[in-house]
């Protein structure tokens, strides 16, 4: 690192126990739960699978970030307002199908549920407030429109065991 001038800040960096065995020993030590992480635009938790009680990584899309970018995108809702519907769901289509691509792993359904639906209701007050008619969008249309525009979400990658078990054919 010295080589390249760089340094560890002390702050950020730290060592934690993490891993397939740290559930165990942390227990028999009379501890909580291992420590989380934030890397990558996830939460790395250790968890077990519900299915078989075997070790797993749950990744969950870092809530801070969740938050800051709907805020975000409900800012910019508000300043092309008055622009077409189609114009808006396009626009909003790309935002959260970006967002799906990067954050779309198994585990992290939840986060991107909350993502659409968040964006889904910053929509409908955007488009409510168009017009000086306080209720001249009602939540039966919105819904169509959202169905019409917004992507579902599904989960895009799979397990990294999946994953990085390929076989070659000879």
């Amino acid at each position: 690192m010295q080589q390249f001038g760089l340094e560890m800040n002390s702050e950020k960096t730290r060592l934690i126990e993490f891993g397939r065995f740290a559930m165990e020993n942390r227990a028999k030590r009379g501890e909580g739960k291992p420590e989380t992480f934030d890397f990558l635009g996830f939460t790395h938790i250790c968890a077990k699978t519900r299915k078989d009680g075997y070790f797993t990584v749950k990744r969950k899309s870092i809530s801070k970030r969740l938050r800051r970018k709907v805020k975000e995108v409900g800012e910019k809702l508000n300043k092309m307002r008055h622009a077409p519907v189609p114009d808006q769901g396009k626009w909003l289509r790309s935002v959260i199908q970006g967002f799906f691509n990067h954050h779309a792993v198994p585990g992290n359904r939840d986060a991107l549920d909350a993502f659409r639906t968040l964006l889904a209701r910053s929509w409908f007050q955007s488009l409510r407030r168009r017009s000086q008619k306080a209720r001249s969008l009602k939540w039966e249309r919105m819904q169509r429109i959202i169905d019409k525009w917004l992507p579902h979400p599904r989960i895009l990658h799979p397990y990294p065991n999946q994953r990085l078990c390929v076989t070659h054919p000879r």
